[in-house]
């Protein structure tokens, strides 16, 4: 017979936290909350938007150094998959300028371990969603033409389901990693708690969350457009504003700060 704190501790896993409803455009308060961060940590904004930069830097250079411009879709994805488990140490700054505290490198890279098991199993699983997108992309090319120029209608079936295989990765990942980072880096619960609670807030908040992942689009297209120099900047605005539509968007019954 299972003991009441046994009974406890399986209620407590997989729960869904409740949820804030926001207005549709509150990306653009998100994004202005997360400029004021900046200004207030540039040198630390900065430290970290250089880390992020290799990252797309290196698909760049792998884009020229192939000489095939396929690669970028591929890439881009598989970056967007990955980036929201890396930007914990951000989350830990935006966290410190709102407890009023002043934020550190060595503070915010012991946020990576406050929650090692959910922290790390989660950049695990973005991991073999990016492995798997990588290989399902390698085989949609198979049905790129072989011959030079081919026309839009004889690219139609590469580009549709490319598209279709991206897209449903994308809805699903961005669902599960809007806020999963977060939630386990604050309330320090279990993987599945934090994936559920995510999933179920961007459905509540569909329509803002659907504006908020266009402006991540946008912003991604606009690192890549500079030759990923830009990401040096777009990176640490788009993990603070992550944070703040944290804040906004999942209720926290106790109180924030700690240790």
């Amino acid at each position: 017979m299972p003991t009441t704190n046994a009974l406890d501790k399986h209620t407590e896993f997989a729960r869904c936290l409740a949820c804030n409803k926001v207005n549709t455009f509150s990306a653009f308060h998100w994004l202005a909350l997360a400029f004021k961060d900046m200004t207030q940590a540039p040198i630390l904004s900065l430290v970290y938007g250089l880390i992020f930069t290799i990252i797309p830097v290196i698909i760049v250079y792998s884009v020229v150094f192939t000489g095939t411009y396929l690669v970028i879709l591929p890439a881009t994805v598989a970056f967007a998959l990955i980036g929201p488990a890396f930007a914990v140490g951000l989350y830990d700054v935006a966290w410190e300028l709102e407890k009023g505290h002043t934020p550190t490198l060595s503070h915010s890279l012991k946020s990576m371990f406050r929650n090692p098991v959910g922290e790390w199993g989660f950049a695990i699983v973005l991991m073999v969603i990016m492995i798997i997108w990588m290989r399902l992309a390698a085989l949609v090319h198979a049905l790129y033409p072989s011959y030079a120029n081919p026309t839009f209608e004889e690219l139609s079936a590469f580009l549709t389901l490319g598209s279709i295989i991206g897209g449903i990765l994308l809805v699903s990942v961005f669902a599960i990693s809007a806020f999963t980072p977060q939630i386990m880096m604050e309330r320090r619960v279990d993987i599945m708690t934090a994936v559920v609670s995510s999933i179920h807030a961007v459905k509540v908040n569909f329509s803002a969350m659907l504006v908020w992942s266009i402006c991540i689009f946008v912003f991604i297209a606009l690192g890549f457009a500079t030759g990923a120099a830009g990401f040096i900047v777009i990176m640490p605005l788009l993990s603070y504003a992550s944070w703040h539509a944290y804040i906004a968007i999942i209720k926290t019954k106790k109180p924030r700060g700690y240790e």
